[in-house]
């Protein structure tokens, strides 16, 4: 290559340096700018309407939402000021978009899900809930999946197309649940002595509400027990104390006042 090539093309770089770099550093100081005003936005959005008592899944719902927009926003600010042609850019992406919304059904009809969450409610943050065959506490309504926590901690995502079209069971959503016990009893047992046992049971557990009052029925005339449904009420946190304790002391009242529970014998067979 002669000195004179390299002289033209030194001079053609010098220029196109001269010419994009106001443009490039002006694209990234946009695009820094853009990022840290955005942060700052949804961060005082999400603050106002928390402060105007919004509901908070609304608020990181609309947050989030906002988040992503304004950073596309910035993002098409950014290639328009490389020189790119806005209208041009925005074809571009509307095609890609909407190659890319055929490819991303699901992804849409998520999106589609989340909206109907937040507008209907079938549940909240902190809700026990079950649906698609997990049951977990609502920890995150996103823009396309929800983030249930389970009992033994682990976290579960839920696509929110999927979740809004299916069953949805609400534990906490009343505030209070019937705890529904099954308790076998010998056939020799005076069903009045074992009723009375097992409400006095209730009746001093201070879970167990008095209103609705908690009932104990014969339920089923069984192989080898009567099989009573024991229906206490408590509030819906205290669940699961509530049915380990009934059954707990249930045991300890029978064995206290001599009443069987009924359970496989072996019975060993001698030979003449």
């Amino acid at each position: 290559m002669t000195s004179e090539k390299i002289q033209e093309y030194s001079i053609i770089l010098k220029n196109i340096i001269i010419e994009y770099s106001p443009k490039v550093i002006t694209a990234i100081i946009i695009l820094f700018v853009g990022l840290w005003i955005t942060s700052i936005t949804t961060k005082t959005l999400k603050r106002i309407l928390i402060k105007r008592e919004v509901d908070i899944t609304l608020s990181n719902f609309i947050g989030n939402f906002i988040f992503w927009t304004l950073r596309i926003l910035v993002f098409i600010t950014v290639i328009s000021n490389l020189g790119v042609p806005t209208s041009s850019f925005v074809a571009i992406l509307g095609a890609a978009g909407l190659a890319v919304g055929l490819a991303l059904q699901g992804s849409l009809s998520n999106f589609a899900g989340g909206i109907l969450i937040i507008l209907f409610k079938p549940f909240k943050l902190d809700d026990v809930i079950e649906a698609q065959g997990e049951i977990g506490s609502v920890k995150e309504i996103q823009i396309f999946n929800t983030k249930l926590l389970t009992g033994n901690n682990q976290t579960i995502y839920i696509p929110n197309g999927a979740l809004s079209n299916g069953v949805i069971k609400n534990y906490t959503q009343e505030g209070t649940r019937r705890v529904d016990l099954m308790i076998g009893v010998d056939y020799n047992s005076d069903l009045k002595q074992v009723k009375d046992v097992i409400l006095e049971v209730l009746n001093n557990n201070p879970l167990v509400l008095k209103e609705p009052a908690p009932s104990v029925l014969v339920w089923e005339l069984a192989d080898s027990s009567i099989n009573l449904a024991v229906r206490p009420w408590t509030n819906s946190e205290n669940y699961f104390a509530v049915h380990s304790e009934t059954l707990e002391n249930c045991k300890t009242a029978f064995d206290a006042v001599g009443i069987e529970i009924p359970y496989p014998h072996q019975v060993e067979i001698q030979k003449k």
